[in-house]
């Protein structure tokens, strides 16, 4: 409730400038997604809002720009969707990290990653990725799914927690 009254005395004044600082953290996902929406409405009224936030599905749909940062330094910026077709490509396709799996796959042009107990494959053509890994490698299970701005996210600053 506290967020929700924050946000309202934030847009009392009707701003054309609102700066949000993590707007929705601890937001059930209803009151997520009302201020979601307060801000898509907001922008369309031309309103210009500066938003931090580690939620990169909220930057994700929110942003028309953005930054991504890592130990204060600015890494790279842009549109959401033109960082991930960049940097990931359009779509990844998963599959189960095994020893065979990984010897099949290094007999392949495909670029690949061992991520934990997953194998994740960066493409723009996941159909084709898909049929010649489940023909030529014989995986039991694949998942294709849409690339996302946290693959970029995890890509450029890497997965391990640091101090």
């Amino acid at each position: 409730m506290k967020r929700r009254l924050l946000l309202a005395r934030a847009l009392l004044n009707d701003p054309h400038l609102l700066v949000l600082d993590e707007p929705t953290v601890g937001l059930d996902p209803q009151a997520r997604h009302l201020i979601w929406d307060k801000i898509k409405k907001l922008q369309s009224l031309g309103n210009t809002i500066i938003l931090t936030t580690h939620y990169l599905e909220e930057a994700e749909r929110l942003c028309d720009r953005l930054v991504i940062m890592d130990n204060g330094k600015i890494l790279v910026e842009g549109k959401p969707s033109d960082l991930v077709r960049k940097y990931i490509g359009t779509d990844i396709v998963e599959a189960d990290n095994n020893p065979a799996a990984l010897d099949c796959l290094g007999r392949t042009s495909s670029k690949f990653e061992v991520v934990g107990d997953t194998i994740q494959v960066h493409t723009d053509d996941p159909q084709t990725v898909m049929n010649a890994l489940l023909k030529e490698c014989n995986f039991g299970k694949v998942i294709v799914r849409k690339a996302t701005l946290e693959d970029v996210f995890l890509k450029l600053t890497g997965r391990k927690l640091r101090d």
